[in-house]
């Protein structure tokens, strides 16, 4: 089953309490909207339009998140039929290099993020296939992109408007900020399998997936079953008064 590690070092610390704290907001506010929005709707005929698209972004975000704080619990799942059946040497050896590659795709993820996001706010993309050799000066700049019905909230992103849009006002909501998920994101994911792969190394864990998550579930389902048809039975031979 998925595992608590609790962070070490200030960084690590920090990194988990806005992990933790974002991924409690943005629950709140989905099931806030989406409940004010149900009551809008039924007993006053009326709705905010601009909802359901705040919901899908705020769930792009709690998936982005919840991808960073599984590889920290150890919550990803995994498929180790191979694995397991290597030699605790040869697993330690697995884990390791599925370690190093999982680094070098997030390492990938957070270019690739970086490169959609940049126009947005008006920054240059990457240059390289794969790996940033500079920054790329043909940039087209897409800064004036806005979202589809989300008002722009003025009090609180006000200050983009001279620095990346010219100094135009948004009619709605810039797409930079929505999207500004993917780099970070991308950013906290790379620092939780860097951060999984030195307790590989040190040997405080085990790997970067859960194991044996199917059978434990199987197993515990089994366990419930077989516990209420004990009690039923049981029950069954009691007076109506003593039965539960």
């Amino acid at each position: 089953m998925a595992t608590r590690y609790e962070p070490t070092g200030r960084l690590g610390r920090i990194v988990n309490t806005l992990e933790e704290s974002m991924i409690a907001f943005l629950l709140g506010a989905m099931t806030l909207l989406t409940f004010v929005n149900v009551v809008l709707r039924y007993l006053f005929n009326h709705s905010m339009i601009w909802s359901l698209e705040v919901i899908l972004i705020l769930f792009a975000w709690l998936v982005i998140f919840g991808v960073s704080y599984a590889f920290k619990i150890t919550a990803n799942l995994g498929v180790d039929a191979v694995t397991a059946i290597l030699p605790d040497r040869g697993r330690r050896i697995a884990a390791i290099v599925a370690a190093l590659i999982t680094i070098a795709y997030a390492l990938l993820l957070l270019k690739g993020s970086w490169d959609y996001w940049a126009p947005f706010a008006a920054l240059e993309r990457t240059s390289g296939k794969w790996f940033p050799t500079g920054f790329d000066e043909r940039t087209r700049d897409q800064a004036f992109y806005v979202t589809e019905q989300v008002p722009q909230v003025r009090w609180l992103f006000g200050w983009l408007e001279p620095l990346i849009n010219q100094g135009e006002v948004y009619e709605k909501l810039p797409r930079v900020v929505p999207y500004v998920i993917l780099p970070v994101g991308s950013a906290l994911i790379l620092f939780r399998v860097v951060q999984a792969t030195i307790g590989i190394l040190r040997g405080t864990r085990a790997s970067l997936i859960v194991s044996h998550e199917a059978e434990d579930a199987v197993a515990e389902v089994v366990a419930a079953r077989e516990g209420k048809q004990t009690v039923d039975i049981y029950s069954s031979h009691l007076p109506p008064s003593e039965r539960t």
